[in-house]
């Protein structure tokens, strides 16, 4: 339809929003848009010259940035302070969530040509993030604090900023190893706020959080092995190869891995949660040491 918005038009809205909670309202918007047919075409093709994917989404100036090794540590959660802070930590790895979400539709959907099923997945991830946003900057605010009253750090956008050329490390990096090591942490952060009374935060964590981050594993590891058959097939026309074998898809994963991830991936794993994503064991444990 002639002048309709585009889901990629939508993703951008989002990214170029600076404001942390208008963004979450926009991506919602979007995401909804989406997934009831308001919005039904995921580019315009060609796609015009001025829908440039921002190298780094749009933030307020306000935040205290500070490089991850300079980071004060956010404790055990045995004061009210130690909570906020960790629950600022979380809601400022959402916020960064979000733009990961709606990145990787604007930056990667039209240049892969991938189907829309892609879309469809990561709009919905893209939606859980920005209500995992709201949720726990609210939960934040109950707390006595608000989103900036700690300091930050990009970790996660510095890492998406290596993977901004090729679709395969960014969903290997992002979605099988950052959201991945999250599954690994969570309970221990579930049982902090528990353990120190704070039950509405757990529950919150643990009945909308934790789960819906176990899908936004399972459709990084979905895509990444649709990404490697589909390579697979264009490497080898001539062979037949409907898909790859586990193993294949593993050591490319790995390959991958140890090219973009700087140092090795820390045990102790959640290995139900990890299993429950798509992960074995044999994607993860060979990557404890450098190969």
């Amino acid at each position: 339809m002639a002048g309709e918005q585009t889901l990629v038009e939508a993703a951008l809205q989002v990214l170029n929003e600076a404001d942390p909670f208008r963004k979450a309202k926009a991506g919602q918007a979007a995401a909804a848009a989406w997934l009831q047919g308001s919005i039904s075409t995921a580019f315009s093709d060609p796609l015009s010259g001025h829908l440039l994917v921002p190298d780094r989404p749009a933030r307020l100036p306000t935040m205290t940035l500070l490089p991850s090794r300079s980071m004060p540590k956010l404790g055990k959660g045995g004061t009210l302070r130690s909570r906020q802070a960790i629950l600022h930590s979380l809601v400022h790895t959402e916020s960064w969530a979000i733009d990961l979400s709606w990145d990787i539709i604007a930056r990667f959907g039209r240049q892969e040509a991938m189907p829309r099923e892609f879309f469809t997945d990561f709009v919905r991830v893209a939606e859980d993030e920005c209500r995992h946003f709201t949720l726990l900057a609210a939960r934040l605010d109950e707390l006595g604090s608000f989103y900036g009253a700690f300091p930050v750090h990009d970790g996660l956008w510095d890492s998406a900023i290596e993977t901004s050329h090729d679709l395969l490390p960014r969903l290997a990096i992002e979605h099988c190893v950052h959201e991945a090591r999250g599954l690994d942490v969570l309970p221990t952060t579930i049982s902090k706020f528990r353990k120190n009374g704070d039950e509405r935060t757990a529950e919150l964590l643990e009945s909308v959080v934790y789960p819906e981050e176990i899908s936004h594993c399972a459709a990084g590891v979905k895509w990444f092995r649709y990404l490697c058959t589909r390579r697979s097939k264009i490497n080898s026309p001539g062979e037949e190869i409907s898909v790859l074998t586990d193993d294949a898809v593993v050591e490319t994963f790995h390959q991958t891995v140890r090219r973009y991830f700087k140092g090795v991936l820390k045990p102790p794993f959640n290995e139900e949660a990890r299993s429950r994503a798509g992960f074995s064991p044999s994607w993860y444990e060979p990557l404890v040491t450098k190969g």
